[in-house]
């Protein structure tokens, strides 16, 4: 300690950064100092030094990032490598490179081999994202990237684990034999790829089993059962806390009759539920919708549900009312209550206004244009709306601007560990524009 305080200093000073950069670093020195080897890797690396000013100046996420995951800091010696995030068949050969000298009976170990995959993944999105090499949109990507391979893993551990107990659930689909006959579907940012570093997974499970007894295990279970156990293991292996933090926070609330539904719907009674009983504002989820991991005939299967359910036909004045009312009932719960203040996201003229926009033109007209069923992200629903003709080039601009501005801004303000909220008239023209144009969509807010 007493070596490293005086480089930081020195570096600190040199760097002319304000107080609060030299404050949290401290901050994060505080909650290594008893674990010598990382103040050693400090002293012994000035560089390392260097880029914790860097990324404290940029980010306070970050800094309070490492200080929670500090086995991190050792990212921070290799430059080639920081500022460079995996793509996704590089995140795929890491994974298996880090499970191939893991314990397969060591499930403790196992979950924090997962953590840590995750941490490092993000932290070089993180470096990539606030040196400039990475465009906003591309930073979602890739951090949808790392929950997708976090997800395929879980559940080929959960998978392992139910199987050596039960044995095998007998699957099938339209006469064809499925390998697991399990899918899940990710709704909300992951689903549309905007997830931030904070994200939630908002997740669906669907599986495609017969009334049948698992097979070839030692206690065989109903199918039902077996997939229900495998939905809940893979929300403990997601949640729980270890040593090395948590993988993701899961919220399944948009399963088929909410929290009150099955955990694992059949894929039967997904599309049963679908075309006949779900709430409007579910086939608006549903619009940002896709199938991340899953048998293929299962994914198929779904994606064919998706796109019938978006193309159900649907009166006009019914659907501008039921987005209209969900709309004002979001605004009465998250609205922002400061009057000198705007919500990114929730308030008038903001992100929320323009998902539902873009929603209720996809679910009003996509019986008649196929192609508005092609995307789950709001840049390219945006683009497709455009390109069929059903918004002209001035309002899809307007709103892709808006979206992108509105997202772009809520991104930096999360790096500074702050709400996506501004002073009022920050974007004034913006918001307006897009309280203009809801109206003239639905009437009066």
């Amino acid at each position: 300690m007493d070596r490293l305080i005086p480089i930081l200093l020195k570096q600190y000073i040199a760097t002319r950064h304000p107080p609060k950069v030299l404050q949290d670093i401290l901050n994060l020195i505080k909650t290594v100092q008893r674990r010598t080897t990382y103040l050693s890797l400090l002293v012994e690396n000035p560089g390392a030094v260097d880029r914790l000013l860097e990324f404290s100046a940029a980010s306070p996420w970050v800094i309070t990032y490492l200080a929670r995951h500090p086995l991190l800091l050792d990212e921070l010696l290799d430059y080639r490598t920081l500022f460079t995030p995996p793509t996704r068949p590089e995140l795929t050969q890491d994974l298996l490179r880090r499970f191939n000298a893991v314990d397969t009976q060591d499930l403790e170990y196992q979950m924090d081999t997962l953590r840590i995959f995750k941490h490092t993944s993000t932290l070089r999105v993180a470096a990539a994202d606030i040196s400039g090499a990475l465009p906003l949109m591309k930073v979602s990507d890739h951090l949808s990237y790392i929950a997708e391979a976090v997800v395929d893993k879980v559940l080929d551990l959960s998978w392992d684990h139910l199987t050596r107990k039960h044995g095998t659930p007998v699957c099938e689909l339209s006469g064809e034999t499925l390998r697991r006959g399990f899918a899940v579907i990710a709704y909300g940012k992951l689903g549309g790829y905007e997830l931030g570093y904070t994200s939630d997974l908002d997740l669906v499970f669907l599986h495609a089993g017969t009334r049948s007894n698992t097979t070839g295990g030692e206690r065989p279970v109903d199918t039902g059962q077996f997939f229900a156990r495998l939905g809940q293991r893979v929300i403990h292996l997601m949640t729980a806390h270890t040593g090395t933090g948590v993988l993701y926070d899961t919220d399944v609330r948009l399963r088929p009759s909410g929290e009150g539904g099955l955990l694992v719907s059949h894929i039967d009674a997904f599309e049963t539920y679908q075309m006949n009983d779900a709430w409007p504002w579910e086939h608006q989820a549903l619009v940002r919708a896709r199938a991340i991991w899953g048998d293929p005939a299962l994914q198929n299967r779904f994606e064919q549900i998706r796109e019938n359910v978006i193309g159900l036909h649907r009166e006009k004045k019914m659907l501008q009312q039921q987005v209209a009312d969900m709309r004002q009932r979001m605004y009465k719960e998250h609205g922002n209550r400061a009057p000198d203040a705007f919500n990114l996201k929730q308030d008038r003229g903001g992100m929320v206004d323009i998902e539902f926009l873009v929603q209720y033109i996809v679910l009003l007209l996509a019986r008649e244009y196929s192609p508005l069923s092609a995307w789950t992200d709001n840049v390219r629903l945006i683009q497709s709306l455009a390109q069929c003709g059903l918004i002209n080039d001035r309002t899809a601009h307007l709103l892709r601007t808006a979206y992108l501005t509105y997202r772009s801004c809520a991104h930096r303000l999360s790096l500074q560990d702050k709400p996506a909220v501004v002073p009022k008239n920050t974007f004034r023209h913006l918001q307006q524009s897009i309280s203009e144009l809801w109206c003239r969509t639905f009437g009066s807010m």
